[in-house]
């Protein structure tokens, strides 16, 4: 089941555009927030897509499909998409769990913020808002174990609290960003862990790899891809 992510591009609207694809050697149990395959199933593959700043379709499943038909990714699989440019991900490793992240955290919030919150779009930005730095954080996470259904969900939350431990070791004021995502992906068979809290045999491992993952991420200021030097001189990567 196992796989590196392969970094590769794509042309569109003129722009050669980062993603990273995940092909995985067989199918893998999979629980994901994502806007395509996302609950839980058995999924062939992964994509995390940069998607520039401007984004605003309101489709993001049929946008991914349609980068999945171009990666020649068959069966069901899970799409993800970030203002980050997936370029600069990081990963970590903690006893054979796997995680990887691509991190933008230019718009922390607090997920009890008062006050009615605003309609954000795929990659952090806000309607009828002026363009603001990247916050969306995707994380990927390979188990090398079954784990059950409830485990799988326990595990989510776990992911969770590490990413909000991060923030708060990197010193920002929020549990997170308004469009983050959380996938993991395990063998579909095999002796059943029951268990995914932060001090569960798989779980305690996941937490401190999303831990680093997120922290690492997030010590460095990230420019949105559309934002990066060569985009603002409209010049085309090449």
């Amino acid at each position: 089941m196992w796989a590196e992510p392969v970094l590769t591009h794509r042309l569109e609207d003129g722009w050669d555009i980062p993603l990273l694809v995940w092909r995985l050697a067989s199918p893998a149990l999979a629980i994901s927030s994502g806007p395509l395959g996302g609950g839980i199933g058995v999924r062939q593959w992964v994509v995390n897509a940069t998607v520039p700043m401007t984004y605003r379709r309101d489709d993001p499943d049929a946008h991914l499909t349609a980068l999945a038909d171009q990666l020649d990714l068959r069966g069901p699989g899970v799409g993800l998409l970030t203002g980050v440019d997936v370029t600069e991900r990081v990963s970590a490793v903690d006893q054979d769990v796997r995680v990887w992240a691509t991190v933008g955290l230019g718009t922390p919030i607090w997920a009890a913020e008062a006050g009615e919150p605003a309609e954000a779009d795929e990659v952090g930005a806000v309607d009828a808002e002026p363009a603001r730095p990247v916050g969306t954080v995707n994380i990927v996470a390979l188990l090398p174990v079954r784990l059950s259904e409830a485990a799988l969900v326990n595990a989510v939350a776990t992911v969770t609290e590490a990413k909000v431990q991060a923030l708060r070791e990197l010193g920002l004021p929020g549990t997170g960003t308004p469009t983050d995502s959380v996938t993991l992906l395990c063998p579909p068979d095999g002796p059943v862990a029951p268990y995914g809290g932060p001090r569960s045999r798989w779980g305690a491992p996941l937490a401190r790899a999303a831990c680093r993952a997120v922290r690492t991420g997030g010590a460095t200021p990230c420019v949105p891809w559309s934002d990066q030097p060569a985009r603002r001189a409209g010049v085309a990567p090449g």
